[in-house]
C-alpha cells in the first residue's frame, strides 16, 4: 500500500513560513494581513524603535522599503503555480508624503504578470487606505529554476 504523498502547502502557509524564516521581517514585527491569488497584504506596527526622525517620529523609510519588498515577494509566491525560490531584481519606490506618527502602515502588493523567469509587482504602503499613500512600488523578481533543489534549500534554521 502506498502512502497518500503530504499536500503542499498553501500560498498563505508559504508567505507566513517567509516572514518567520527572514530575520529583518521578524525585527521589524511584519505581520501578514492576508494573501489571495496573486496579492498579499502585510502590515508593520508603529514602534519607537523604528523611527527614522526623533523630532517627527516618523517610521524610517529603510522599514518602508523593507516592507513594500517583502509584501511584493509575498504577492509574487501567492501568484506561482509552484513553489520556487524568488529574488528582487529591481525595485523602484516612490515615497508620497511621511507616515503618521503613531500609525501602523499596511502594504499591499499585486503580482500582475509572470513570465517563465520574471514576475512583476506593483504594490502601495498606507495607514487608513491606498488612496492616500505613504509610497507606491514598482517591482521585478526573479524565479528561479530550482532543478532537484527543494525551495529554501539555502535557509539555516533560525537560532
Amino acid at each position: 500500500m502506498s502512502e497518500t504523498p503530504p499536500t503542499p502547502p498553501s500560498a498563505a502557509q508559504v508567505v507566513q513560513m517567509m516572514v518567520a524564516a527572514t530575520p529583518y521581517a521578524r525585527a521589524l514585527g511584519f505581520e501578514v494581513v492576508s494573501v489571495g491569488e496573486g496579492r498579499a497584504t502585510m502590515k508593520t506596527p508603529y514602534r519607537k524603535d523604528v523611527i527614522g526622525d526623533p523630532e517627527t517620529g516618523v517610521i524610517a523609510g529603510g522599514v518602508i522599503t523593507a516592507l513594500l519588498d517583502h509584501v511584493c515577494g509575498a504577492a509574487v509566491m501567492a501568484a506561482l503555480a509552484e513553489r520556487q525560490s524568488i529574488a528582487t531584481l529591481d525595485l523602484r519606490i516612490d515615497y508620497m508624503r511621511g507616515a503618521e506618527p503613531g500609525r501602523d502602515i499596511l502594504a499591499e502588493a499585486h503580482c500582475y504578470k509572470l513570465t517563465r523567469s520574471v514576475a512583476f509587482v506593483r504594490a502601495v504602503a498606507y495607514e487608513d487606505g491606498p488612496d492616500n499613500p505613504v509610497a507606491n512600488a514598482a517591482g521585478a523578481f526573479m524565479i528561479a529554476s530550482l532543478g532537484d533543489r527543494k525551495m529554501g534549500a539555502n535557509l539555516k534554521p533560525p537560532q
